[in-house]
């Protein structure tokens, strides 16, 4: 007489709660992608940030193209590097602003039940951010280029080097802003503050003609060392301050970009 073998109860398969950490933290280029996407389709950002800086150049550089710098070089070149600073730092700005946007429409809240790592996240922010102002760079060199201006390849190369990775300073100014400002006042109070820190570090007055005083407190300016730097291949100047200039006001931004969010984050 046979008998039928009792099946042996199954045990239940483990069900792991632990999330998996993407590779690079969640840093990826799909990523990187969507947020430039969203960046340009905002009108007004790419009004102002590619288009204005442009339109100024027009203005006020192209009539004084064809007056000189002490060196020789055209007076017209030094306002387009300048221009082309302005533009950058404008660009990065509204990049590193629009996490307010986010932060009032819930998005923030909702990346931070991912796996996505915040330091992956402030990463992309800041390429977001590079990127527009690589291409605000461009834009404003392809305008003066087209309308006369010309400088050995050097100088374009360098100029447009250091407007566009000394940018990152005011993308972690906008990064800073945007997590202590609410969405609907952050550009409207980053826009006036950026124009009166481009007048008063020599984006748009040279520092020679402001006066002695204004000269002084221009060196205290976050835009003072990148547009110096940014213009020394056309000037043939050079000062360390410059750099240190950039250097301790990427530092304050950042630490207070750092701060602010960690402070963000524990509100969840």
């Amino acid at each position: 007489m046979s008998t039928l073998a009792t099946p042996s109860p199954t045990q239940p398969e483990r069900v792991s709660l632990e999330r998996r950490v993407p590779s690079a933290g969640g840093l990826n280029v799909t990523f990187i992608k969507i947020e430039i996407r969203r960046l340009l389709r905002n009108r007004r950002t790419v009004i102002f940030t590619l288009l204005m800086p442009a339109l100024f150049f027009l203005i006020f550089g192209l009539p004084n193209k064809d007056q000189h710098l002490p060196n020789g070089q055209s007076y017209g070149s030094y306002i387009l590097i300048s221009l082309a600073v302005y533009g950058a730092m404008t660009a990065a700005t509204s990049a590193g602003g629009m996490v307010a946007v986010e932060r009032a429409l819930g998005w923030s809240r909702q990346l931070r039940l991912t796996p996505l790592q915040p330091a992956a996240y402030i990463a992309v922010k800041a390429l977001s951010a590079l990127s527009l102002a690589l291409l605000s760079v461009a834009t404003e060199f392809v305008i003066g280029f087209a309308f006369g201006v010309r400088m050995d390849w050097q100088i374009w190369l360098i100029a447009g080097l250091v407007a566009w990775l000394g940018s990152l300073t005011f993308a972690a100014l906008g990064l800073f802003m945007g997590y202590l400002v609410p969405s609907q006042n952050v550009m409207q109070l980053l826009g006036p503050i950026l124009a009166v820190l481009a007048m008063l570090g020599g984006l748009f007055v040279p520092i020679s003609v402001m006066g002695t005083t204004f000269g002084e407190i221009a060196k205290f300016v976050p835009t003072y060392g990148l547009g110096q730097l940014a213009r020394s291949p056309l000037t043939g100047d050079f000062d360390w301050s410059w750099v240190v200039n950039v250097a301790i006001w990427l530092a304050v931004f950042t630490v207070g970009a750092t701060l602010a969010f960690r402070r963000d984050t524990k509100r969840v």
